[in-house]
């Protein structure tokens, strides 16, 4: 007869392995709690060095959408033109900015290194993990558990994290190095 439950040594899911990628610890909580528990661990991004970054959002499948008029008038960015007051449509942007919230995340940018690309220091990244990384886009990468922002450069069979700024250094991604591409920036959200 086998031995049920209890201990067993090396049985059950490796740790860190799961959603989080660390430790869980069960708790029982009150049935009419548990929607508010559900939409608060649907927001904790799904990967180990996010969860340590202060300026990292989850894209919420449920987030209230506020939807704002967008004019059918083009702005001018020379001389000025007639404005009317037709309104296009009203735009929503969690579907504007958003293909799929399931796999679609924020992150607030620190520092210079991609100023020319338009992405500044505090600027907000709308970033897609479903999106295949291919050469020349911006990607999201945790480096040695670090997260960076770059452009990707594929060529011969080597990588590169290119910077948009001179005054930076381009990094080759090396076999020896902790590094995973987490997602592809697909918007940039700044203040004027």
């Amino acid at each position: 007869m086998q031995n049920r439950g209890g201990y067993r040594p090396g049985a059950g899911r490796p740790q860190g392995s799961g959603r989080y990628r660390e430790s869980t610890h069960p708790i029982r909580i009150p049935t009419s709690l548990v929607p508010q528990v559900e939409e608060l661990l649907a927001t904790k991004t799904a990967f180990p060095t996010l969860g340590k970054v202060k300026d990292t959002y989850k894209i919420s499948s449920n987030s209230p959408m506020q939807a704002v008029p967008l004019y059918s008038a083009r702005i001018a960015a020379g001389s000025p033109t007639y404005v009317d007051d037709h309104v296009e449509c009203y735009l929503n942007f969690n579907e504007y900015l958003i293909r799929n919230p399931r796999t679609t995340f924020c992150v607030r940018v620190k520092g210079r290194s991609m100023i020319e690309a338009g992405i500044y220091e505090n600027d907000i990244l709308v970033v897609d993990n479903s999106i295949e990384p291919t050469d020349g886009k911006i990607v999201i990468a945790c480096l040695n558990s670090e997260l960076t922002v770059k452009r990707l450069k594929l060529k011969q069979g080597e990588m590169q994290l290119i910077p948009e700024n001179p005054d930076y250094s381009p990094i080759k991604v090396t076999a020896e190095m902790d590094f995973k591409i987490l997602g592809i920036a697909i918007h940039v959200i700044h203040s004027i």
